[in-house]
């Protein structure tokens, strides 16, 4: 069974999955949608789509998709993905999933409805490197503490300093630091372990009103979680779970390449699974093989941990002051 897969926004990220998609067993291309027809079309030529639309309303009725890719801007997320749910179309959704809890737990719920699959594209997940951490996990004792961090110095912040607000900063469009970076680091410790118990947030506020950076301080039973982000510096530092017995080195939070155990008693062992450059290859094909298994949530992005992490969000936003005209919508 090939999926046939409508495409909603014509971006880098967009291009990115369609070069993962050239590794993806199952995948087709069938129609893409943009704000204009002229825009859709020129994509379409450019990637050999067959069909482009300006419309979703068109793309979802017309019958030649089975799945959507949604890669719009975070405010449109929960409308557009509960648009083609409604019609029987499965929806892979980049991350965040929604603008706030409030919405994506009426996206399940639409989801549940139509007897669909949805899924967050949150891709580190399903990457072999971020497998074999937990399978090591156990080799490190009891865990004490996880230290989740992503410093990555925004291409779109000197037009900001500039005085021109690109959508990366625009609240408006429910974005900013924590949204864009922070659920990389985020999305692991729900993984991992679980709900926490207490959130304890602070951040830098610019002017547009969305975050620039910031720090999540997350309490469990027995251990601490604690999250770095920001888009006004860069940070070369990795990220760490330190057990009793040993500590996890993670080079990179958002894409786990290079990974290591460092022990107590001073051995080391490499944890590096050989993984494709394409590293969107991996939850593009678990999404495809959920939809031919006739699926309707996934085992590792699940609904529980999108809702978690998006809990966690929204009460690390309300400490910070980030609010989003979304929010009053919730």
């Amino acid at each position: 069974m090939t999926v046939r897969f409508g495409l909603v926004g014509t971006n880098w990220i967009t291009d990115r999955l369609l070069a993962a998609a050239k590794e993806a067993e199952g995948f087709e291309a069938a129609a893409v949608c943009s704000r204009s027809l002229e825009r859709a079309q020129a994509y379409a030529a450019q990637h050999g789509i067959p069909h482009a639309y300006d419309d979703m309303e068109a793309m979802a009725a017309d019958g030649r998709i089975d799945a959507v890719y949604i890669a719009t801007p975070n405010v449109y997320h929960a409308e557009q993905a509960m648009l083609f749910m409604r019609r029987g179309i499965h929806v892979l959704c980049e991350k965040p999933v929604a603008s706030n809890g409030a919405e994506a737990r009426r996206m399940i719920e639409e989801a549940r409805k139509h007897g669909v699959l949805l899924m967050e594209a949150m891709k580190p997940t399903f990457m072999p490197s971020f497998r074999a951490i937990e399978r090591a996990l156990p080799s490190i004792g009891k865990v004490r503490r996880y230290v989740g961090n992503y410093g990555q110095y925004s291409s779109r912040y000197d037009a900001y300093r500039a005085g021109t607000v690109l959508n990366a900063f625009n609240p408006a469009l429910s974005n900013g630091a924590l949204m864009d970076l922070g659920i990389y680091c985020l999305y692991p410790a729900i993984c991992w372990f679980g709900r926490p118990l207490e959130v304890k947030a602070s951040g830098v506020m610019l002017e547009s009103g969305a975050d620039g950076e910031g720090s999540l301080l997350l309490r469990y039973a027995d251990m601490e979680a604690v999250v770095m982000y920001s888009k006004i510096t860069n940070s070369y530092a990795p990220s760490e779970i330190q057990g009793e017995e040993g500590c996890i080195l993670i080079d990179q939070i958002s894409q786990p390449e290079r990974v290591r155990v460092r022990y107590r008693d001073g051995r080391e062992e490499e944890l590096t699974a050989p993984q494709s450059e394409q590293s969107m290859v991996y939850e593009l094909q678990a999404f495809v093989n959920l939809v031919r298994e006739g699926k309707t949530e996934s085992e590792i992005n699940t609904h529980e941990r999108m809702i978690a992490v998006l809990d966690v969000m929204d009460e690390a936003r309300r400490q910070i002051g980030i609010v989003y005209p979304a929010d009053s919508q919730a």
